[in-house]
């Protein structure tokens, strides 16, 4: 949808009159039924003057197609601003200019598409301009069934008017080429410059012939990306399916495919602890249904299994597609009904009920992600839930699909894959925190190596030797420590210190935890780790947690400061003690629980209260019972 459209002129006419902010408002009041803040109205109001400029060109032809504020369908993404015609050989296509106020940014290192900026009244890790501006434009090529069919050419490029270029400045460093050399960045001063890049592509106009196309183009992924996420699937042994797995997969393929031929909206709910195969389902779905022509996208609240799934499947190409199927699950706030296929939504516990970064957005994002799907597939564990916020539950899936009209289908995995196919070690770690009392009360008869350690450098020792194999070795540890901001990137600052012992938490470097080849010497926490998966961890339980008088107690006093999972608790705690203790207790052993079930292999454990440590080396030491 095109929040204000036009050609040239109309748009040279708006500015010179002062009314061009006001048209947008008014527009996207009238199409999208929303109040526009008043530092959006200013931020319109300036950087229209700029493009006035670089418009104010006699060889930019007067009935070339202008576009401003493109909402891309299925998404909430808009597009600040477009112009369309021909070029000098008559082919057809449009420039995207993403338009940033800023005047300064930084590089964040050993990443592909992060600046630093001032953004909300606050320094924030953002995407670079021409990365944001080449994303945009791939997702239209990539969706967008008259770019496919018109063969129309798509030229992003940034325009930050503010923004003074200095000599070896970062907004050009060389980590950044692979999108800079497709989508130009243009700064104060190079009006002229951004001009000629626009005349390359428009030389003719079109009466907004093709911005009626596009806005009207059919939701078709491509075939050169339905062909790129098929042949990134074959051969990966991450994402083989077995036995239930293939049962689970199958049926949700049927269900999907039903909703794309009798338009009804349906919702899967897929139960499974940890190690039953749901991420590798989800991202399976992902390839496949877009292979049959689906516009999907896998789903999550957590940036932390996105990050290392597209990873994983780009291998080491850094430019792809595969980006644009990653959405969190705070991005469809504004999206239509039944406007994508199917969402695949990973750790569904995860969930939270409102959206963006002061959680101020939307009502509810199960309500959300159903209301935007034809067919919602919930991939979940309720004894994962880790934060306050949390909300995943089948019954809140139960009760938002049965209000948007979605029938539900219910599905369990049970096998377990992870720590060598034992049910049984998960069986003993619940009921060694207390979780649920099992039959397993000790790790008789299974193939998995638990071990105790009385020093947290011999966690370090063990995880740094098994980690040399494969890189898939990690340390863990509870949120007891805290995360300063200055020193999120420097690994000599030790968060966690334990005697003599010390580490950092995972650095805040834009590298994936779980893939990094450095981060085996750093500690990775709930947020990092959960919905993802080891051969061995270390874990190191902290004062969070403790061995009292015969029983496992949590104090959630113990917590960092900086932790935001048990925000809130405090308050409860004033207001009703018993219901702060219970949910307190319930996150902080499934926090635990989580992270000592990351391990294939083996999961290697130190505790800093030593009642705990004498708990889990008796449980550990024991016979079976009946010996």
């Amino acid at each position: 949808m095109i929040v204000y459209d036009g050609v040239k002129s109309d748009f040279l006419h708006s500015v010179e009159e002062d009314t061009i902010a006001i048209e947008i408002e008014r527009n996207i009041l009238e199409k999208m039924g929303k109040h526009t803040v008043h530092n959006e109205f200013i931020s319109w109001d300036n950087s229209m003057q700029y493009m006035y400029k670089v418009m104010n060109d006699p060889e930019i032809p007067s009935d070339a197609g202008v576009a401003i504020e493109y909402n891309i369908p299925q998404t909430a993404k808009r597009v600040d601003f477009m112009i369309t015609g021909y070029d000098i050989n008559g082919s057809p296509g449009m420039v995207i200019v993403e338009l940033k106020q800023w005047s300064k940014l930084e590089k964040v290192e050993n990443t592909e598409a992060l600046v630093e900026t001032y953004v909300g009244n606050a320094l924030r890790k953002v995407v670079h301009p021409s990365y944001q501006a080449w994303s945009y434009s791939q997702l239209i090529s990539d969706y967008n069934a008259a770019v496919q069919d018109q063969k129309i050419k798509l030229v992003p490029c940034a325009f930050l008017h503010n923004y003074i270029r200095k000599d070896n400045d970062p907004i050009d460093d060389s980590q950044y080429e692979a999108y800079t050399s497709e989508a130009p960045a243009f700064t104060k001063g190079q009006v002229s410059g951004l001009r000629e890049f626009i005349k390359k592509c428009v030389k003719s106009g079109d009466n907004k012939k093709i911005l009626y196309m596009i806005d009207h183009g059919a939701i078709r992924p491509s075939k050169s990306l339905q062909n790129a996420i098929a042949s990134m699937i074959e051969g990966n042994e991450e994402f083989v399916m077995i036995d239930e797995q293939r049962v689970v997969y199958e049926e949700i393929i049927k269900l999907s495919r039903k909703c794309q031929k009798d338009h009804k909206k349906r919702t899967v709910i897929c139960k499974g602890g940890p190690g039953t195969g749901k991420s590798v389902i989800a991202v399976r779905l992902l390839a496949e249904l877009t292979g049959m022509g689906q516009f999907v996208q896998y789903v999550s609240k957590n940036s932390a299994p996105r990050q290392v799934y597209a990873a994983k499947l780009k291998g080491k190409v850094k430019k792809s597609s595969v980006d644009n199927m990653f959405k969190g699950s705070g991005m469809y706030t504004e999206v239509g009904n039944n406007m994508i296929h199917t969402l695949l939504v990973d750790e569904a516990h995860r969930l939270n009920e409102k959206s963006g970064m002061f959680h101020n957005m939307g009502e509810n994002q199960i309500k959300e992600i159903i209301h935007a799907a034809g067919c919602s597939v919930f991939f979940i564990d309720e004894s994962q839930r880790v934060t306050m916020d949390d909300i995943g539950s089948v019954d809140e899936i139960r009760k938002w699909s049965e209000a948007e009209g979605s029938e539900v289908t219910e599905m369990e995995l049970v096998s377990q894959f992870r720590c060598n196919g034992s049910n049984g070690y998960l069986a003993w770690v619940d009921d060694l925190l207390e979780i649920r009392e099992t039959a397993n009360y000790n790790l008789d008869g299974l193939d998995y190596e638990v071990r105790l350690c009385d020093d947290p450098a011999d966690v370090r020792s063990i995880i740094i030797e098994k980690n040399r194999a494969s890189n898939r070795a990690r340390i863990l540890a509870g949120y007891c420590w805290n995360w300063p901001k200055e020193n999120r990137k420097n690994s000599d600052y030790h968060d966690i210190q334990i005697g003599d012992f010390g580490i950092s938490w995972n650095l805040d470097d834009g590298q994936a935890f779980a893939i990094s080849e450095s981060s085996v010497n750093e500690a990775g926490c709930i947020h990092t780790t959960q919905g993802l998966e080891f051969d061995y961890v270390g874990v190191i339980i902290g004062d969070d947690i403790r061995y009292e008088n015969g029983h496992v107690v949590t104090d959630f006093t113990k917590r960092a400061r900086t932790d935001q999972s048990l925000k809130g608790i405090k308050k409860m705690y004033k207001e009703n003690p018993d219901k702060a203790l219970e949910r307190a207790d319930e996150i902080i052993k499934n926090t635990y629980r989580t992270l000592m079930t990351r391990g294939m292999k083996g999961c290697y454990i130190y505790c800093t209260d030593p009642g705990m440590r004498e708990y889990i080396r008796k449980r550990l030491d024991a016979v079976p019972k009946g010996e």
